[in-house]
């Protein structure tokens, strides 16, 4: 029993070699033909020297030609590195470095910037060059660092799967920037990856699959999803594998547009869609309510890795009321922790309300975890135990602080609060990383974006904590209007009063033409600071402001 990534990608191509595995603008390729174009890039990389633990970085956006260099990579037993698309010359050294490369698969349209850094990098030799889905007429020199097109590249190899027995112990790495701090790669297990975030545990009964699962179910008529995020993020990866592993036709888009992704719906009869909180959904809906579109074949709406507020839920709810909707807390360090199906009557304000999956505890502050029946109501650390990863990547000083053997269970305690519910359930606060400490009172972001959010004239928002002689630290809003509107401090807090306490009140407002998020649709909290910090010297008095002692009213 292998449970490798690879081997489980290949048992759906022997269940079903014919059903559509991947579809990208008009073009659309079975498993068969998926697993032909992998066969031979895999075979292509292995002539080159790479194999068992090499790092190949994929530096792409959504195509069929991404998906097929990520399971060649995969059938050779090196590991994937995903490199987010967006990264700067200085970005894109630290990650080559720091993941320690030895190939690269990349859209040509960035081989400037490749050819500006990939010389720092002896390790790095071979370079595989794609047609860019967004400017397939790119024609950008690849000589300076020896790039073959992948035309070239599979030209004469073979198709045959052919490659030697795998192990489940082979390392799969996502790196994540997540919301602060450098990117850092998180090492999984083949088994433990596809045990959490493959589908290789069941996520509403936490049962436990058998190896060929997935590919058995793959013979009844297939689903038509639609995961919008990049596959450089670590989530629409796993959805990706998760759906192939399946047998699902899987629809990718190289850019997000709210527009389109309604023509695709409606055209390809979408059932499940898989979006990143309101950074995604808010603009969708609004294109939706323009008018035009019937979207109606969608059944299963699913949320993850950022929030998917109150406000912007309910009018997704309104416009389909016989779709499921989902929302997901997880994270690269600990895979899928958790999902709700989410009810239109009792909609929370605090953060995404799911209930705890396989292995999911909330640590107390003395490490002990919290019982979920009768600590209702108390706030602690997520973590989970279980199949966990084996650490980062080249720092075991951060491995040492996530990864935590407490009482003979070893746990990855990623760093965010939730608070126990009723029905173990529990209500995810927020990163600890972030939470705002205002005279000695935990306030948590999300919780007061999300009540922002329902204000009708906020289109997005980011709550960080700004320095405080006072308080230690005050709540500080990053604002982006609706076009044509204006927000004010007072009336904002206003607003707020019915929905929040005193002290979790923002007590400055910075307004932004575009809140700071990475293609994934994660917030840059350390980007929010900067600006609600630049924009300090120009805050008018703040006339509200409680003169007691502990935090402000």
């Amino acid at each position: 029993m292998a449970l490798n990534i690879a081997d489980l990608f290949e048992h759906a191509v022997d269940a079903v070699p014919d059903k559509p595995a991947v579809q990208v603008g008009d073009r659309k390729v079975s498993f068969a033909e998926l697993e032909a174009e992998s066969n031979r890039l895999a075979h292509f990389l292995a002539s080159r020297g790479l194999g068992k633990g090499d790092h190949v970085g994929l530096y792409a956006k959504n195509s069929i030609e991404h998906v097929v260099a990520l399971l060649a990579v995969l059938k050779i037993r090196a590991v994937a590195i995903n490199v987010n698309y967006r990264y700067v010359a200085g970005e894109l050294d630290y990650l080559f470095d720091n993941a320690d490369l030895k190939g690269l698969v990349l859209d040509r349209a960035y081989a400037d910037l490749v050819a500006e850094v990939a010389p720092k990098h002896e390790l790095l030799q071979t370079f595989v060059v794609l047609p860019d889905p967004m400017e397939p007429d790119d024609a950008s020199d690849i000589s300076p660092f020896g790039g073959v097109l992948l035309a070239d590249a599979v030209a004469g190899q073979s198709d045959a799967r052919d490659f030697g027995p795998r192990s489940p112990d082979d390392i799969h790495i996502i790196y994540t920037g997540g919301t602060t701090g450098f990117p850092k790669g998180v090492m999984w297990r083949h088994e433990d990856f596809w045990r959490v975030l493959g589908g290789g545990v069941d996520f509403m009964t936490g049962e436990l699959k058998e190896e060929y699962d997935q590919s058995a179910s793959a013979a009844n008529e297939g689903l038509v999803t639609l995961p919008l995020s990049p596959l450089m993020h670590g989530g629409a990866q796993a959805s990706l594998l998760m759906h192939l592993f399946a047998g699902q036709n899987t629809i990718l888009e190289p850019k997000f547009d709210p527009v389109r992704t309604w023509e695709i719906v409606d055209r390809e009869k979408v059932q499940m869609l898989f979006m990143t909180g309101d950074a995604m959904a808010r603009p969708l809906i609004e294109a939706y309510e323009e008018g035009g579109f019937d979207g109606q074949s969608l059944f299963a709406i699913a949320s993850s890795a950022a929030v998917f507020s109150k406000a912007v839920k309910e009018r997704w709810m309104k416009a389909f009321p016989n779709a499921v909707f989902t929302d997901s807390v997880g994270s690269s360090e600990t895979g899928f922790q958790g999902t709700g199906l989410q009810d239109a009557s009792a909609l929370s304000t605090d953060g995404p309300v799911v209930g705890i999956s396989h292995g999911t505890v909330v640590l107390g502050d003395d490490d002990k975890p919290l019982d979920p029946v009768a600590d209702v109501g108390k706030v602690g650390r997520t973590a989970k135990a279980g199949y966990v990863p084996v650490g980062y990547y080249k720092d075991p000083e951060k491995s040492a602080k996530t990864f935590v053997e407490i009482d003979g269970v070893r746990y990855s305690i990623p760093g965010d609060f939730a608070r126990i519910e009723e029905g173990n359930r529990i209500t995810l606060l927020g990163r600890g990383s972030n939470c705002v400490n205002t005279g000695g009172e935990k306030v948590y972001p999300e919780e007061v974006e999300m009540a922002i959010k329902a204000h009708p004239a906020v289109y997005d928002v980011l709550v960080v904590g700004l320095p405080d002689e006072k308080y230690g630290q005050a709540v500080a809003a990053v604002v982006q209007p609706r076009e044509g509107e204006t927000v004010e401090l007072e009336e904002l807090r206003t607003f707020l009063r019915a929905h929040l306490s005193g002290y979790k009140l923002p007590r400055s407002l910075t307004l932004v033409p575009e809140i700071p998020r990475n293609a994934t649709g994660k917030a840059q909290y350390p980007k929010a600071k900067e600006l609600a910090l630049a924009a300090q010297p120009d805050q008018s008095d703040q006339s509200d402001q409680s003169e007691t002692t502990g935090a402000p009213a």
